[in-house]
């Protein structure tokens, strides 16, 4: 139950920041809309008030704002008509309508984060070198290392952060170390030979080579209060960093270095809201921040039917000075339609692959 509130909460969140922005601009430029809708499919529940009827419809995995004259088919007669149609108004205006959408969830990243470091403090990993993980069948495991030891010492040589560790683990090249590590009230003296292992980024790639003896930090996360200027800065930082991989990983998929095999749909994206929750709620708010960066990038890829197809359709009419043919886009849309159904019936696939694996 938890797993599906909690995804329900957070896709319903960005799903409606998203909708708005393109809501907003659709305003600012005088264009009727005639429904915002959370959800696709059948209507459960709407209200109508003035042009606009607001919805929420039966499928959560998404939603729409309707326009007037987004559609060849929709009547124009009157010149009042004219120009509340979203066909009608100029090329840059009708560009922001659509772009709206993507930079509002990047925006209500920054806006999340601002309110997180603003309220509870930037985060403060603060020096230890408490071992939080041993991995297994590693040099640290079979000497005896332990979860929770304290390492004061290497050879003699105190320990005071654990860089410290790290570069004299790193240095030693493969002799054996004595680690004196603190473990509840006692001190004990541990040896440990390193093994030269291969180092991995995020992406699962081999960097280097480095002696290591198989340990990990412990996580001991604290928050330092700081005022609106930090708490802005931070929250920039933060985003742009969401941005740069979620980029990043864009193009490793490209160059095959991510498989597609992870890529992952709504059951995954249940699966880890309803774990972010259960370990916090900074933990559940740093998770919709990075799910807001995804949607608002995902969003902005040239793919007809995604917001970044409009975008390129819009901007060679501006180029052309005039609009790719109807038959063309339609036949765009139909692709990018069908490109999409793939899509999601294979990350549905991957999904139940992890699941029943």
């Amino acid at each position: 139950m938890n797993t599906i509130v909690s995804f329900i909460v957070v896709l319903g969140i960005l799903i409606f920041v998203h909708e708005l922005g393109h809501f907003l601009f659709a305003k600012l430029f005088k264009v009727r809309v005639l429904k915002f809708s959370l959800g696709f499919g059948p209507k459960m529940f709407g209200k109508t008030i003035g042009d606009t009827e607001y919805l929420i419809s039966a499928f959560p995995l998404g939603g729409y704002v309707k326009m007037f004259g987004e559609n060849p088919d929709e009547q124009e007669g009157a010149a009042t008509d004219r120009e509340a149609s979203f066909a009608h108004k100029k090329v840059w205006q009708r560009f922001l309508i659509v772009f709206a959408g993507p930079l509002f969830n990047l925006l209500f990243t920054v806006l999340l984060f601002f309110m997180i470091f603003f309220f509870v403090g930037l985060p403060d990993s603060r020096e230890t070198t408490r071992i939080g993980q041993v991995n297994s069948d590693s040099p640290a495991a079979l000497a005896g290392v332990q979860v929770d030891d304290t390492i004061l010492a290497i050879n003699g040589t105190p320990t005071m952060e654990w860089m410290d560790v790290l570069n004299m683990v790193k240095d030693s090249g493969g002799e054996t170390l004595e680690f004196t590590v603190a473990r509840g009230s006692e001190d004990i003296k541990i040896v440990v030979t390193p093994k030269q292992l291969p180092v991995k980024n995020i992406f699962g790639e081999e960097v280097e080579q480095r002696f290591m003896i198989g340990i990990v930090k412990a996580e001991e996360l604290f928050y330092s209060p700081t005022g609106i200027v930090g708490a802005t800065q931070a929250a920039f930082s933060q985003t742009w960093m969401y941005i740069s991989l979620t980029a990043l990983g864009f193009v490793k998929l490209a160059q095959q270095v991510v498989p597609v095999s992870e890529l992952g749909g709504p059951i995954l994206i249940a699966q880890i809201a309803g774990k972010q929750m259960q370990a916090g709620w900074i933990n559940y708010l740093f998770f919709m921040g990075l799910l807001s960066v995804n949607l608002g990038l995902l969003n902005l890829l040239p793919i007809p039917v995604l917001d970044g197809g409009h975008l390129m359709f819009l901007s060679i009419e501006a180029i052309r000075r005039k609009p790719l043919t109807e038959k063309l886009q339609i036949v765009a849309q139909q692709m990018g339609m069908a490109f999409l159904g793939v899509a999601m019936v294979f990350v549905f696939y991957n999904d139940l692959l992890r699941i029943f694996s």
